[in-house]
């Protein structure tokens, strides 16, 4: 039986953030670790993608800063004392906006600082004082050195998505950052999955931590339905438009291993009529933030992003994930298709596999610890026309790889790299070019008693100078620009 929020211990302005968020009951993880935490215990919690991590760390942390409340216009009276770190801007913004909801009631300050903006508007933030800092580590940083954030009255650290920010290198920024921190604090860890990597962290900076899973690591929500078809890299597009139409899919995140190939589909999805927005790490934090919000409103469709968007973000409601390439790496998959299913609702993961990744399939099934079945797909629709690149080297396209014109044009076929025309019957000929026959000749050597060429005979019919060539102009004589010393000067 899940415990409901109203049995909690926390203060009357957080019960009434709560509400009118509509939680009623709590999920696992929150379940577990909210008490603890309010107990002021070191944590490590490990659960599903999707099930509220956030809420399990953000409400007892802000019932324990109630006891710091106060309505002073002073600065020096709102020191941070809770940090919460996050691997991505996108879900720093995240987090950040679910936060403020939660302390709307109360007097506690928080901001966001993240890379990517202008750094003067957070500095404003900053220097007006905040209890709860919710950051990236690059942004924080630059903060830290410019003395815009003083970390020496932390009480509270929150390290989410750790394993995110292990892989993509912020150890190093981490172990920066948590030397600035008072050495008496609470360090809450959280991830959805636990690692050696991890698990070697937790060691060095938590002290006794609690651990709390509530479910088994890396493995997937039963919500959501997971299908894997066979396609290939010409049939994804129309594989994704088969099962949009089949299961009426009004909006889905697709992911591409490549920001290249990320930025070519969603252009390719546009011409299709689809409305498609790309997110990935080329784009400005301005259009990403565009991007997301667009998505949010339900003004586009589609949402094509690497993985970028794999980790943390929860937009309500998304019926389902498109896996356009196989995840290099296993985890990655989990991470994918959580953006589906979550809080209890249901949802549909799509993985298109190809010839080529048969290997990958294989870390993702050792890893879920269930057995993949790879079904074929039935397409209506015909191939479409034109060429397409996913950002790979190959084109794809028509089958004879050339872009089609109409009757008595040409196209340049792009492996032969001749020009070509449509002949009346459909087919391909080879256009007629006008040609030098000289040039078709083969090698002819001169005969013995040919007559020399003219130039030959000119350069035979000028002497020799001195025994220099005839070719070889003589030096043109320059007028010095110096007198020539005489004896006299020489001596003097």
């Amino acid at each position: 039986m899940t415990q409901a929020y109203s049995s909690l211990a926390l203060a009357e302005p957080l019960k009434r953030a709560v509400a009118d968020m509509g939680y009623e009951f709590m999920t696992p993880i929150q379940e577990q670790a909210i008490p603890v935490v309010l107990a002021g215990q070191d944590v490590m919690g490990a659960a599903q993608t999707g099930t509220g991590k956030t809420a399990a760390f953000s409400l007892p942390l802000l019932q324990r800063l109630l006891a710091h409340e106060n309505s002073s216009a002073s600065p020096a009276r709102h020191p941070v004392r809770a940090l919460v770190l996050l691997p991505t801007r996108e879900l720093a913004d995240q987090v950040a906006q679910q936060i403020a909801m939660y302390a709307k009631y109360t007097k506690l300050r928080s901001t966001v600082v993240f890379g990517g903006m202008d750094m003067k508007p957070q500095t404003l933030e900053l220097k007006k004082g905040v209890e709860v800092l919710v950051a990236t580590p690059g942004r924080l940083l630059d903060h830290i050195e410019a003395k815009n954030a003083v970390l020496n009255q932390v009480e509270y650290v929150v390290l989410d998505e750790a394993d995110r920010m292990l892989d993509i290198g912020f150890l190093p920024d981490l172990q920066r950052i948590l030397s600035y921190l008072p050495k008496q604090r609470t360090t809450l860890l959280f991830s959805a999955t636990f690692s050696p990597e991890i698990k070697r962290l937790a060691g060095s900076y938590l002290q006794n931590p609690i651990t709390i899973e509530v479910a088994r690591p890396n493995e997937t929500a039963s919500t959501v339905e997971q299908r894997f078809y066979a396609s290939t890299d010409d049939d994804k597009r129309r594989s994704i438009k088969q099962v949009l139409k089949d299961r009426g899919v009004n909006q889905a995140f697709i992911f591409v291993n490549s920001k290249l190939g990320c930025a070519r589909l969603t252009r390719a999805l546009e011409r299709d009529g689809l409305k498609a927005v790309a997110l990935h790490g080329d784009k400005s934090q301005d259009e990403r933030l565009k991007a997301l919000e667009s998505f949010k409103s339900g003004e586009v469709n589609l949402l094509c992003c690497t993985d970028v968007a794999a980790r943390g973000l929860d937009i309500k409601d998304v019926p389902a994930v498109f896996n356009y390439d196989v995840p290099f790496n296993a985890e990655d998959y989990v991470h994918r298709i959580g953006r589906t299913g979550r809080a209890g609702a249901s949802g549909l993961a799509v993985t298109l596999v190809t010839s080529h990744d048969t290997r990958l399939v294989s870390d993702i099934e050792k890893l879920i610890k269930k057995k993949i079945e790879v079904e074929a797909l039935e397409l209506d629709d015909e191939r479409p026309r034109g060429r397409f690149n996913d950002g790979r080297r190959a084109w794809g396209g028509d089958e004879d790889d050339s872009r089609p014109s109409g009757g008595g044009g040409s196209s340049f076929h792009s492996r032969g790299g001749h020009r070509e025309g449509r002949d009346n019957r459909g087919g391909y000929r080879q256009s007629s070019v006008s040609r030098d026959p000289f040039f078709d000749k083969p090698y002819e050597a001169s005969a013995a008693n040919a007559e020399p060429a003219t130039w030959e005979a000119a350069a035979k019919a000028q002497p020799a100078r001195g025994g220099v060539s005839a070719n070889i102009k003589s030096k043109r004589k320059v007028a010095a620009l110096f007198k020539p010393m005489t004896e006299t000067s020489s001596t003097q």
